[in-house]
């Protein structure tokens, strides 16, 4: 969506929040000619693990800390995010300072998940949750004076899985979703798993839904 709408001319400075281990990161070097990059993560253990994906020669700094109290020097052309604003609650806020943040022209590029996100779950009462699913359509709502809206994308998709406690361990090792963790006695659990099995099992397995969204912004 960035080289779509912005083109695939270079990038003077970008920031990623929530880089993790440097999925969106290589794929954002790969792309783009970035002069300047800002890596920032929750989790400081992550440096190591981000910076071996970057080229040879690539600039780059990593910060280590909430993007709300993130403070790297000067402003940036492009700041994108991938599967981290679904924990953040406050999206005016997050915007409005993220714009502050840009250069006049720059482009915020983010992912999350919508209301629709393990929709299994949540029908069964899971705690499975984040407390900022937005759907495409709200992030109109979200965008400060100063920036526009340039594009969104929402996309459905469903793995499936043979059990529920596949389920459950998927959740736990891809990291998506803190919440679902923890807390099972033998007999909450087998409950949940008949009830998964009865309400949603297919032929196909037991399926776990996935509601994708995209935004991308672009300061005035």
């Amino acid at each position: 969506m960035v080289v779509t709408h912005r083109g695939a001319q270079a990038v003077g400075r970008c920031l990623e929040f929530g880089c993790g281990t440097g999925h969106l990161t290589r794929a954002l070097v790969d792309r783009l000619s970035i002069a300047d990059l800002a890596l920032n993560d929750l989790v400081g253990d992550c440096e190591p693990h981000v910076m071996a994906r970057l080229p040879a020669g690539q600039r780059a700094r990593f910060h280590a800390g909430p993007v709300e109290r993130l403070d790297p020097e000067g402003t940036f052309d492009l700041i994108a995010s991938a599967s981290v604003v679904q924990w953040i609650p406050d999206h005016r806020c997050l915007l409005r300072d993220l714009s502050n943040r840009l250069e006049p022209g720059g482009w915020i590029a983010l992912s999350g998940f919508g209301q629709d996100q393990f929709g299994e779950l949540q029908a069964l009462g899971s705690s499975a949750s984040a407390p900022g699913y937005r759907n495409a359509g709200d992030w109109a709502a979200m965008v400060p004076q100063g920036m526009a809206l340039m594009a969104t994308r929402q996309i459905q998709t469903r793995m499936y899985f043979p059990t529920v406690r596949a389920v459950l361990r998927h959740l736990r090792e891809t990291g998506v979703n803190g919440n679902a963790q923890g807390g099972w006695s033998r007999a909450r659990l087998q409950k949940f798993e008949q009830d998964y099995d009865a309400q949603f099992g297919t032929a196909q397995g037991l399926p776990l839904t996935y509601d994708a969204v995209w935004m991308l912004a672009r300061k005035i």
